[in-house]
Formats: structure tokens, sequence, C-alpha cells
């Protein structure tokens, strides 16, 4: 959509306020599963703004519906609160060269300050969506162990009345229009251990975590779409003089074709009972599970991704590569429903502490949000 010039110097007169709203928004912690003070710092903001009907759901998604009522269509903005950080004191900040740095300043911080700007507009000037509904979204649990559980929400709350969702996430410039789904799991390995000296040549679950590892990794990947694996972290033992009772891994593999995601899946499945055979004791929990798309109108969909991209084209100067990646479309994507993912800061860091946003690139980020959101009023 092109914008208006009112609507251009909203945006330039209201742009040190969205600034001002990323500094304080993007202090205040919000680890996955635990973003209830930053929920309701949204809520109470967007109730300052005079938004009607905003609540907070079972999930943490704070959620803003304009125009919707109990039986039509719906649209779908979202951009999440959680970041992939731990802490629960507020996160450091700071502001040099022409930067903002904090951890989760970007990812996603920074689009949620820009749908909230975009929802004070729909506010206060009162407007209402043209042919469906919209729902304005601050949702949970995007990152990591997080399991998609915002947009899960969304989906049995509304999904069959949803016809299209869009999710600010990330840096402009990159899309993501297909899923890459994941399985995620916690492997523990228990074993009798005892002394290092006295009771040598008992078994060590140290030594049976590691030979599973590497039988893991000696998997060659199904060559259909592009399939990955990965041991993020590994635990256990007791001291140097001990040897290992307990030890355990986080593991995932993801792909964007569920037939391989499948394959990957059997491949793990076998190498536990491999050493469950052993006499091992093997423990496995689920942690992660993302879906692969389904089956979703290209049509729809490709014109949803060319409105994302001509807004970039508007406002940045540059347009939108799209590709796949697990982000909160793979829910709707999953159910056939169409959804991209698009960013709306510029910066880098991402996942890090030092993570960043380039000051200078928020304003045409405000403006390509408001493109994309008033398209439908």
């Amino acid at each position: 959509m092109k914008l208006t010039q009112e609507i251009l110097d909203y945006i330039e007169a209201h742009r040190q306020e969205a600034y001002d709203l990323l500094l304080e928004l993007a202090r205040i912690p919000a680890p996955s599963n635990h973003e209830r003070k930053r929920a309701e710092f949204v809520k109470a903001w967007l109730d300052a703004q005079g938004a009607e009907g905003v609540y907070i759901d079972e999930a943490l998604n704070v959620i803003y519906p304009v125009g919707c009522t109990d039986s039509n269509d719906l649209m779908v903005f979202a951009a999440h609160s959680d970041v992939v950080f731990p802490d629960t004191d507020m996160l450091p900040l700071r502001v040099e060269n022409g930067r903002i740095y904090c951890p989760g300043v970007g990812d996603d911080t920074a689009c949620v300050a820009a749908l909230l700007t975009a929802a004070k507009y729909i506010a206060r000037n009162r407007l209402s969506p043209k042919g469906c509904g919209v729902l304005l979204v601050v949702n949970s649990g995007e990152e990591g162990l997080g399991n998609l559980k915002g947009s899960r929400k969304l989906m049995e709350d509304f999904g069959s009345r949803i016809r299209e969702f869009i999710t600010f996430d990330g840096r402009n410039g990159y899309g993501v229009h297909k899923a890459v789904g994941s399985r995620r799991y916690r492997v523990e390995i228990d074993t009798e251990g005892g002394h290092s000296y006295s009771a040598f040549g008992n078994r060590n679950a140290i030594a049976y975590l590691a030979s599973m590892i590497d039988t893991l990794y000696s998997m060659k990947v199904p060559e259909k779409g592009k399939t990955t694996y990965n041991v993020g972290t590994i635990s256990g033992g007791t001291s140097v003089n001990t040897i290992a009772q307990h030890a355990e891994m986080l593991y995932e593999f993801r792909s964007d074709e569920r037939e391989s995601l499948d394959i990957m899946e059997r491949h793990f499945r076998a190498a536990v009972e491999f050493y469950r055979a052993k006499g091992i004791a093997v423990t496995v929990t689920q942690v992660g599970d993302r879906p692969c798309s389904g089956d979703v109108d290209e049509e729809k969909l490709r014109a949803l991704m060319a409105r994302a991209s001509d807004a970039s084209v508007r406002h940045y100067g540059r347009e939108i590569a799209f590709g796949p990646g697990s982000t909160d479309c793979n829910i709707p994507l999953s159910m056939g429903i169409p959804a991209i993912c698009v960013g709306c800061y510029d910066g880098g860091g991402a996942h890090t502490r030092e993570e960043y946003v380039e000051i200078e690139g928020l304003l045409p980020g405000l403006k390509a949000a408001f493109g994309l959101i008033l398209y439908h009023f």
C-alpha cells in the first residue's frame, strides 16, 4: 500500500515516541515461556492508547481485535514478545554510534515496537478494516523451547477463520514463505557409574552419550530439500574421579520437507533402540515439534509475498529475498493458510548479547509495517 501524506506525516511526528517505546520495551525481560512482564506492559500500553478489547490469552499472547465479529474472516499481524536470553532482571541496553545495543532488541523487539505504533494509529483514528477482521498480536513462544506456543494458540482459537498471516520478525530484506519443520529432544542416559578407580570398568553415561552422538552424526541427510541436525547442549557427570551415572543432551533435526523430517525421525529412533539393546537406560523427551508447510494456495502466497516486497522496495529500496525458515508462520502454513515472515529493522548480532539495531533503519521499518497493516483498512 502506498501511504498517504497524512499517514507519512503521522509516522514522522511519532518516530521519537516509537523510538522511546523500543528503548523501554527492550529492557523488559521475556525469556520464552516467561513473557508475562512484557505482555502486561504491552496490554497496559495499548489500553492507554485507546485500543478497545485488548486481552492476554492463556498462552500470554496480547491480542488487539479490530473489526472482529464472531464469524468473519481474519487477517493476523504479529510480532513475538519472547527473546532467547534467560535474563529475569532488566536487560542491559546502551545507545552509541547510531545503534541501540541490547539482547533481543532486534529479534524481535524492534518489530513489536513497529506493530504497536501502527496499532496506536488504528486505535486513535478508530479505523475499521475492509472486508475482514484484523488481529494485531504480540505473541509468545517463538524462540527455542517456546515451541511456537503463541502461534499454536492463535490457530487453535481462530485458525478456520484466518485468511492470511503476517509476522514481523528479523531484519529487513529477508523473508520466510516456507516452513522448516523441526523436532527437538532431550536424551538422557543413565548407568551404574561409580568411583573412577575402585569401580573401573563400570559403564560411563558420558561415554555412551558421546558414542550415541557419533552415531547420529554419521547419518547422511536425505537428499530431498534441505535437512540438518545438531546437538546443542550436553551435560552430566559428578566429578573428575567419578564414573558418570547420568549424561544428557538436547538434539534437534530440521527440514523443509516433511518426508525428510520423517526419515530423520526413523534414524533417531533406531539409534535410541540400539543403545537400549545394550542394556543402557535411555530416556527420550520431546521438547519441540514444529511442522513443515502443508498445502498452501500458491497464488495467494505469491500475492502476499509481492505485497511485502513492494513495501520493502518503497521504504528500504530493496526487495525481500524469500526462503524457508522456522518462524511463527510454521503453524498457519502447516494448516494451508498463506503466511509470511518479514522484518522491519536493520541490524545485526541476533541471538548474541551484542545484538543491535541501526537507529536510521527504524523509520523505514515503521513505514513498511504501516503499509502492510493498513492495506486492510
